[in-house]
């Protein structure tokens, strides 16, 4: 049996924000294409502590972005861990959001495997596809010797088999590669 995550965790799509303003949310890692107005449904959170960036899905993350997510994770993990309630949203709660819980899971507990964390993170949000160039910045800032990315590639390849309609929306939105290593994928 594996140990709980140490804070509470959300992920969604912006148009899902309405239905968490009474959540206990504690910490938003609101992450926005560039030039995406912040959502209005902020108003109703409360007092949250809120970490928002800006770049777009494909090709567009950089490892300062990897770095202040990691950072975002390490000041969840001194809260009480019955207080703290992390929710991450990007436009759809897809990819750019679930690589950031995967990344935050990873750091908060370095000594559970890679593939119990995302099972961890298909609990939380079943329609995961992390983006691969965000995890393997952060593969190599936590030091997993390629075990979130052998993973990925598998959760890949399982959404492909459940969720096929994904394969044209991936690349139609710059993510061929993901889908090729995908294919190429083992298990």
């Amino acid at each position: 049996m594996t140990s709980p995550p140490p804070f509470r965790m959300t992920v969604c799509g912006i148009e899902e924000l309405p239905n968490h303003c009474e959540a206990g949310v504690t910490h938003v890692l609101s992450i926005l294409d560039p030039s995406y107005p912040v959502p209005d449904a902020f108003g109703g959170f409360g007092e949250h502590t809120r970490l928002e960036l800006r770049f777009h899905d494909a090709e567009a993350p950089r490892p300062e972005h990897v770095e202040q997510i990691l950072a975002l994770g390490r000041d969840l993990v001194t809260e009480a861990p019955t207080q703290a309630h992390l929710l991450v949203h990007c436009h759809a709660g897809v990819s750019r959001s679930t690589a950031s819980m995967l990344m935050i899971l990873a750091q908060a507990q370095p000594d559970l495997p890679a593939p119990a964390l995302a099972e961890r993170m298909l609990r939380i949000r079943e329609k995961a596809w992390p983006n691969l160039r965000m995890l393997e910045f952060a593969e190599r800032r936590l030091n997993r010797q390629g075990a979130l990315i052998d993973t990925a590639l598998r959760l890949y390849r399982y959404q492909l088999t459940v969720r096929p309609h994904l394969r044209e929306s991936m690349i139609h939105g710059g993510r061929e590669r993901e889908v090729k290593a995908a294919q190429q994928a083992s298990g």
